[in-house]
């Protein structure tokens, strides 16, 4: 990266802090669910085309890609548009307007972020100092199974790129720093919903019967230790139910019960091998029991797994924040579909700390009160137009 080019993109940010924050708040204030980000979308086709881009809409009319520069784009930076069906429980000015919906994942924030970036980028192609093309992708329903990343790639969004770099909030990181990691940052992800059903009857008389809550009392306390058993534990296999409903009356023993829950491993290759695994550790619990068993194992998203040539480049425009901007990050069992992107593309997913500077705690991600120190903007910006810039740098010499 040329000084030049760094100075045009410190200059921008300083520039357009208090409209990037604004934008970000705008979002903040009125956030709309998967799939449903017509508002969002049209507010970001406003502001690229306002500064002369031609954002392109993806055919289910929520989420658009947008091309910058002479070139045909080879690397892709992108965001997630979606929030939460979450009550936001934050006083401040720019709360939800909109009731149970709020950003408490700082998609808001990536979204400014690849904005920004995007339109300093655009300035840096217009002076000649942008040498390569990039893309913005803009997706819808990162928080829907299986994924908004799928629309983009069905659009052809991913077409001719050779590079994918994207940013998550972390409220563990502070301001002013990124969590960087090769390999596995996220967890493939998918939901599973068991059902079993019996004859029913009297409690009294639990030996004519099925007892189904003491079959779907075993399935939840010991499917998923049999399941660790059964699978290589380097996987990082993490089966938890969440939800548990069986029976009305405490003298009677019910019909049907259902046990829902999310199942979520580190290794790429697990995922592909586990299904009939857990379908048959699931119906050997419960066979004792004599009750019919429906499995619903919906396959999530695979694992963000961050190419060590990526991580590499991101490092190298973190530098440019600062000598200690880049730090380390952990594995985390949440998911993200960014892992669709790099299954096609090489990339990288990176940390962005939002955590005020000095502050000990912060409210994680998908709480009610969950928010950002807003200087974490900047950083973004400044990190994603950088790596642009690295990438470009990498493929001149």
């Amino acid at each position: 990266m040329s000084d030049a080019a760094e100075a045009a993109i410190v200059g921008f940010v300083a520039e357009q802090h208090q409209r990037l924050v604004g934008l970000r708040r705008d979002i903040h204030t009125h956030p709309e669910l998967g799939r449903h980000e017509f508002r969002t979308t049209t507010l970001l086709a406003e502001a690229l085309m306002a500064a002369g881009l031609a954002p392109a809409p993806l055919p289910g009319g929520t989420g658009l890609i947008c091309d910058i520069g002479q070139r045909p784009a080879t690397v892709g930076l992108r965001a997630d548009l979606d929030a939460l069906p979450i009550s936001d429980g934050k006083d401040v000015p720019y709360r939800s307007t909109v009731e149970g919906v709020c950003h408490a994942c700082g998609h808001d924030v990536h979204i400014a972020v690849v904005l920004g970036a995007g339109l300093v980028l655009a300035r840096l192609a217009a002076a000649g100092e942008l040498t390569i093309g990039v893309r913005l992708v803009f997706q819808p329903a990162e928080e829907v199974i299986p994924g908004g990343a799928l629309d983009v790639i069905d659009a052809g969004g991913l077409d001719g790129l050779e590079r994918m770099y994207a940013v998550h909030c972390d409220p563990a990181i502070e301001v002013g720093r990124i969590g960087l990691r090769v390999g596995a940052v996220t967890s493939a992800t998918d939901s599973l919903e068991v059902r079993l059903s019996g004859p029913g009857g009297h409690t009294a008389r639990p030996h004519r019967t099925a007892d189904l809550v003491a079959a779907i009392g075993d399935l939840v306390a010991r499917v998923p230790g049999v399941l660790a058993r059964r699978v290589d534990p380097r996987a990082g296999i993490n089966l938890v139910f969440g939800e548990v409903h069986a029976g009305s009356a405490g003298n009677v023993i019910p019909r049907t019960g259902v046990a829902r829950g999310t199942l979520r491993m580190l290794d790429r290759a697990a995922w592909e091998t586990v299904p009939p695994v857990l379908d048959a550790a699931i119906r050997e619990v419960v066979a004792p029991y004599g009750v019919d068993v429906e499995i619903n194992h919906v396959r999530g998203v695979p694992p963000v797994v961050n190419d060590a040539s990526a991580v590499a480049e991101l490092a190298t425009s973190a530098a440019r924040l600062s000598a200690d901007a880049a730090c380390h990050t952990e594995q985390s069992l949440g998911g993200e579909d960014f892992g669709w992107f790099l299954e096609k593309v090489p990339g990288a997913l990176a940390r962005l700390g939002v955590r005020a500077p000095g502050s000990a705690q912060a409210v994680d991600l998908h709480q009610p009160t969950f928010d950002v120190d807003e200087g974490c903007i900047d950083v973004g910006v400044r990190l994603l137009a950088g790596v642009a810039l690295v990438r470009a740098a990498a493929r001149d010499a």
